[in-house]
């Protein structure tokens, strides 16, 4: 008995606690099982247990049943603790990445410098009673570059970069998202100097109310107390980033805790093109390939976006065994990206494809005459879901819209819509998307811009919803208006129209300057004004 205890004990160096326990357990129920056996029906091998090592194995062998049995009415504590531990396995690393790798965001880049500066040398500042910002906040639309900053950051610095999710502190269990911030920022303090980057703080930085969650609520007050409790003198530094800084709690904003909000936009034309020339420097292209021309094309698309067709273009160049990237796969990578995946073998009704021509053409027209953006290519080859596009990108870069040129984007859009009803004297479900489009466009006029009746005035979302029939109308009358300039338009040059789709029908793609051509022989209708 006593060699056998000293076997289990020496395999238990090797195994974990839990699995030596449920060994034992196991072992100790097959013992006793026989032991009862042998009462009735002696077995030889069992000679060798006396009365005592007998009662000792029974006593075991019930101690672990009844510790096992409490542990599993006690589930709800096995979930905690087996969810704290992810706390343990934090992603920890030290970046390699440095500004070299950060194309474009020089702007960005040059306010990053004295953050940089002081964690490379942090007694110059507190020498001179400077405090750095305890908090960056990064915010702006999806894929353009918010993440890469922050491990450049770290790079650059040789810090600990340590990388969560907002959503890995969401928890159902009260207390488990605040004990993992602690211990996240205990390690961040432990690892010195270090940078936790927190990805979707909106998960846990949302503004609170009273129908706030209680978990959620606890998770971002113990955020708020671990960022008040950093030391002047301790080189850690909290990055967040979001898409909706609209969303964040005023406490989590408020100088002290994230004292610099930076915007991190998609990049301007000179930015594209630095970012297209990092993303194709180890690429064959063909001494044709014009990265700025490229560039030009690919306006209000984010940094994410022009690694992927960078990277969809070399696909293309191997898929038809080509050595080199010509410009026409870039031009199919930007389809690709910007419409969809292409449909190959379409089961299209004739029905159908001529009313996908008479649509595409509709928007063409119409943003041909009203000038509202550069038109690349016009095509019926379904892609993704749309059974057809127009592949447009405005001509410039623009920050600042006019009410007219919104006003002329709705018309456009709804141009398509207008070009069935014109035609066909009905309309078909093709519109969707263009009318969602066209509604948010117009709900930013009334509720944003203040470019509606309403006067200088902004509506806030807390608002909307106690005043939405009101604000309903006002949207409608914007787009019932659009639609009638659309149609004016159509009819005007309803001809012109006929032509367009008649060709479209039967080439199934126009670029630019193939429908530049047709409409050089026409004479446009110019009274279109809105």
């Amino acid at each position: 008995m006593v060699k056998l205890l000293l076997v289990i004990r020496k395999g238990g160096d090797k195994l974990h606690k839990k699995k030596i326990l449920l060994s034992i357990f196991i072992f100790g129920l097959t013992l006793s099982s026989l032991l009862v056996v042998d009462i009735f029906f002696p077995l030889d091998f069992l000679k060798g247990f006396t009365v005592t090592d007998k009662i000792f194995i029974w006593a075991i062998t019930s101690i672990f049943f009844v510790y096992r049995m409490n542990i599993n009415s006690k589930r709800q504590l096995v979930t905690l603790s087996i969810s704290s531990e992810k706390d343990e396995n934090k992603e920890k690393d030290k970046s390699t990445i440095s500004f070299k790798d950060v194309a474009g965001l020089e702007e960005i880049k040059e306010e990053l410098q004295e953050t940089i500066d002081f964690l490379n040398n942090p007694h110059k500042y507190i020498k001179m009673g400077a405090k750095i910002p305890k908090g960056i906040l990064f915010y702006g639309p999806p894929g353009t570059g918010k993440t890469l900053l922050a491990k450049a950051v770290a790079g650059e610095t040789n810090s600990t970069f340590l990388y969560s999710s907002g959503s890995e502190f969401v928890e159902k269990y009260v207390g488990v998202g605040a004990k993992r911030v602690r211990t996240l920022f205990e390690r961040a303090k432990k690892e010195a100097p270090s940078i936790i980057f927190i990805d979707e703080i909106d998960a846990i930085g949302a503004k609170r109310n009273l129908d706030s969650n209680n978990e959620k609520d606890q998770t971002l007050n113990q955020l708020l107390v671990e960022m008040d409790g950093f030391n002047t003198s301790e080189t850690v530094i909290i990055v967040g980033a979001t898409n909706r800084i609209d969303l964040l709690d005023e406490a989590l904003l408020r100088p002290g805790r994230f004292d610099r909000h930076i915007y991190v936009g998609n990049p301007n034309i000179n930015a594209r093109e630095k970012i297209l020339e990092v993303h194709t420097k180890n690429k064959p292209l063909d001494s044709a390939v014009n990265i700025k021309s490229i560039a030009q094309k690919t306006t209000g698309l984010s940094g994410a976006e022009l690694a992927n067709i960078a990277n969809e273009a070399a696909i293309i160049a191997v898929r038809n065994n080509k050595n080199k990237i010509f410009i026409n796969d870039f031009n199919q990578a930007i389809e690709r990206v910007v419409a969809g995946l292409e449909v190959k073998n379409p089961s299209i009704l004739f029905k159908e494809k001529k009313t996908v021509s008479v649509h595409e053409s509709g928007h063409a027209l119409v943003g041909k005459i009203l000038k509202s953006d550069m038109i690349q290519k016009i095509s019926i080859v379904p892609r993704g879901q749309a059974l057809g596009y127009v592949l447009k990108f405005p001509d410039e870069e623009r920050y600042l819209l006019t009410k007219k040129e919104l006003t002329n984007k709705i018309i456009v859009l709804l141009g398509g819509r207008a070009a069935e009803q014109l035609v066909f004297n009905e309309i078909t479900t093709g519109a969707k998307d263009d009318l969602n489009k066209a509604t948010e466009i117009a709900r930013e006029m009334v509720c944003s811009y203040g470019m509606s009746s309403f006067g200088n005035i902004t509506i806030e979302d807390y608002y909307i919803k106690y005043n939405y029939e009101v604000i309903r109308k006002e949207i409608k009358k914007i787009l019932d208006k659009c639609f009638e300039s659309a149609l004016r338009i159509l009819d005007e040059n309803k001809m012109i129209l006929t032509v367009v789709a008649d060709e479209l029908m039967k080439k199934e793609t126009l670029t630019s300057e193939e429908l530049d051509e047709i409409l050089k022989q026409y004479e446009l209708s110019s009274n279109t004004a809105t």
